[in-house]
């Protein structure tokens, strides 16, 4: 799986912010925010928007402020806790201070599917999250998205798995120049029809290559622009 964009992360990072509003907006829907693309837009800029409940407000601020992060922060390890400080920043205020970038301590159900996850215990994520980021004959791409995967069928956390495994694996992305990971609304059906698929036998294969094909953003640049 060939890294489809060899960017700089300069360049990356400015294809990142010209289209922010628009990976927010999709991201935000994928977790069943529901809010339309002008409504995003508003509240990203500071704006008044009528007729949205306060959690999706809250919502699309915090994934704002996590990108910001991402994006401001190219030093940060890809550990642990840069996970923890991804879920706090996009779960603040929507879900209890103590289960604020921490690992879940009771069982969650999956919407689709009988499956259940199983338990996370840190020591274990630990050791799962550094053996995915070594694998040394993988593409940073395909690293990327496997991780993604992971933190999705881990539901390590209470809520916000999936925002926080995509924005986790925007920055492996966009650290190494490969592009932006962004699930079309058209396509959403399809991501979860496989996602669906995919907690429930454990193999990514299929959902991991769609993503591969359907799923990356990015522009050609040179050096030079």
């Amino acid at each position: 799986m060939e890294n489809k964009f060899n960017l700089t992360r300069e360049q990356n990072v400015f294809v990142a912010k010209r289209n922010i509003v628009d990976y927010i907006w999709k991201s935000a829907n994928l977790e069943g925010i529901g809010v339309t693309y002008p409504e995003t837009q508003a509240i990203y800029d500071g704006g008044i928007v009528n007729g949205l409940t306060v959690d999706k407000i809250i919502a699309i601020n915090n994934l704002k402020y996590a990108w910001q992060f991402i994006l401001e922060n190219e030093g940060i390890e890809y550990d642990y806790k840069a996970l923890c400080q991804i879920h706090k920043l996009t779960c603040d205020k929507l879900v209890l201070d103590q289960n604020l970038g921490k690992i879940r301590t009771t069982p969650v159900n999956i919407g689709g599917t009988t499956w259940k996850p199983q338990f996370p215990i840190e020591s274990q994520i630990k050791e799962e999250l550094e053996r995915l980021l070594n694998q040394p004959e993988k593409t940073k791409t395909e690293i990327a998205i496997e991780i993604m995967l992971w933190i999705m069928r881990r539901q390590m956390f209470i809520d916000g798995n999936k925002r926080v495994a995509m924005l986790f694996a925007n920055k492996i992305m966009i650290d190494n120049g490969c592009g932006i990971i962004t699930i079309a609304q058209d396509n959403q059906p399809t991501f979860f029809e496989k996602l669906i698929k995919f907690y429930e036998t454990g193999d990514n294969a299929d959902l991991k290559n769609w993503i591969y094909e359907t799923s990356i953003d990015g522009i050609e640049l040179n050096n030079n622009q």
